[in-house]
């Protein structure tokens, strides 16, 4: 079978990895690509949001299986779409797609149905947020209400720094259209888990737990980013843990997007906080978190196709997921600078030394190639080094092996992925 995916990161070289272990599959397209998933798949030059193109190149390769790996496209209903084209797709429809696509859905749909999740307020006039703010309980986060490329949400540790938070998010813009509307949200402490699952929906199956690094910098310092490096498993992901959430979260939020007319189909991606008074819901994305498919999908045993397709089909219930019985860490290296400024265009060396076969991965996320054929940075998340082990210390060590292998001029990255597990 043919298969197109969509998107141009670290998440989508992940998915396409996993794509071309399936034999059941003959052709791998990925619209636009990046050079490194070029290695798996044949790059066209569309954009994601070219919903019309994607469509008509769909039916012109007679591509089987369509994956979207980004949020923006399911948001902006890419989905629907391709199925009113009578093509097979894998990913929510945009009222789906919504759980992610709106913060504000998202905490009132948990409220509606006692989902676990922080206390909040939402607001569409930054003066009834200031006038909210000025006797509200410090610490206390503030979210733009849309997409905003994992990036729209405060933490302010007083008045001043929320106020001026409101000011950022909703008159100055900073993340566009996706601060016309503003979650304040309760300050919630402890561990900090992501749990992906795939759904049909009506069923789940969850995946292997993992734990992100959002901040640039060592120590969780320095600005947010989309992501500076992943494990997985989570050794604060307990049978305890799990059961807790099975009964209180994950099919209860399955069962909540049936019962608004939304039935959601895909990959739903739990963001979890491991409070003193249980697990809560910190977020949900409608997609693959990235770097986080880059530590779970090479754990995965079962054919992703065949996951994909029972998902689409809503025939999830005849699938067991499994999963290697080891852990994987992803460091990435990003371009100095990031995620404010960095220059681009160096030459990257080592690519060749990674070898899947022996449990070491090289996704790319911002490459190009040059002229002369060579790889070359094009992001500020330039590559994501995946390395397994037997176990999360192992796996960590490996991975920061793997690091020296490749060298770029101005490569950056942080040295303590992982250190959580150290204190697990």
């Amino acid at each position: 079978m043919k298969v197109l995916i969509i998107g141009s990161g670290g998440r989508e070289h992940a998915i396409a990895a996993s794509v071309a272990k399936s034999p059941r599959v003959s052709k791998i397209y990925c619209a636009p690509g990046n050079a490194g998933i070029g290695t798996v798949a044949e790059c066209v030059p569309i954009g994601a949001m070219e919903f019309d193109a994607l469509v008509a190149f769909a039916k012109e390769n007679e591509i089987d299986l369509t994956i979207v790996g980004m949020d923006d496209p399911l948001v902006g209903g890419i989905v629907d779409v391709f199925e009113a084209a009578g093509l097979k797709v894998f990913g929510p429809r945009a009222n789906a797609a919504i759980l992610e696509g709106s913060k504000a859905f998202s905490k009132d749909l948990m409220k509606k149905y006692g989902i676990p999740t922080a206390a909040y307020e939402t607001f569409d006039d930054p003066q009834k947020a200031i006038t909210y703010l000025e006797t509200a309980k410090m610490p206390i986060v503030l979210k733009a209400d849309g997409l905003a490329l994992g990036k729209g949400v405060l933490i302010c540790n007083t008045k001043e720094e929320a106020i001026a938070g409101v000011h950022e998010i909703m008159m100055d813009k900073k993340f566009g259209d996706a601060g016309n509307h503003m979650v304040v949200e309760e300050f919630m402490t402890g561990r900090e888990v992501s749990v992906l699952s795939f759904v049909d929906g009506k069923t789940i199956r969850i995946m292997a737990s993992a734990q992100d690094h959002k901040r640039a910098k060592d120590g969780d310092q320095g600005l947010n980013t989309g992501g500076m490096g992943t494990f997985s498993p989570s050794p604060f992901f307990t049978d305890e843990v799990r059961a807790f959430c099975e009964a209180n979260i994950f099919q209860k939020t399955v069962d909540a997007m049936a019962s608004e007319g939304r039935p959601f189909k895909g990959v739903i991606f739990f963001g979890l906080m491991l409070t003193e008074d249980g697990p809560k819901v910190l977020e949900y994305n409608a997609r693959f978190g990235d770097p986080e498919a880059q530590v779970v999908l090479p754990r995965m045993k079962n054919d992703i196709i065949d996951v994909m397709e029972a998902c689409v089909d809503g025939t999830l219930d005849q699938i067991a997921l499994e999963f290697e019985d080891n852990a994987a860490v992803c460091v990435v290296l990003a371009s100095d600078g990031y995620p404010v400024s960095y220059e681009k265009g160096f030459v990257i060396s080592g690519l060749e030394k990674f070898d899947e076969e022996d449990g070491y991965y090289c996704f790319h996320a911002g490459t190009k190639k040059n002229e002369n054929g060579d790889f070359i940075t094009n992001g500020g998340r330039v590559l994501g080094v995946t390395a397994k082990g037997a176990t999360l210390p192992e796996a960590r060590a490996n991975a920061y092996q793997a690091t020296e292998w490749v060298s770029f001029e101005n490569k950056y990255m942080r040295h303590d992925i992982g250190k959580a597990i150290d204190e697990a």
